[in-house]
């Protein structure tokens, strides 16, 4: 197929530059966006995980304090 020519009014071509170069922007927007969002939930994650190991932590001090308690002549 041979290419042919495409005539475009001035005006047309310059609402399209316009339109793609707001796209662009809001493209770049939404990736600064999704990695502030990535950036939030590691540090979420990070905290969490700290709480999951102070957790265990309490759980096995309240586990030994009640062994003690139940068993007072082992100790």
């Amino acid at each position: 197929m041979e290419k042919m020519p495409v005539f475009v009014k001035v005006e047309e071509y310059e609402d399209v530059l316009r339109t793609v170069s707001s796209l662009k922007s809001k493209i770049e927007s939404a990736k600064s966006t999704l990695l502030k969002i990535n950036q939030l939930k590691s540090e979420e994650d990070s905290q969490l995980e700290t709480w999951h190991t102070a957790l265990a932590e309490i759980e096995d001090r309240i586990q030994a304090i009640s062994q003690i308690l139940h068993e007072p002549e082992q100790f």
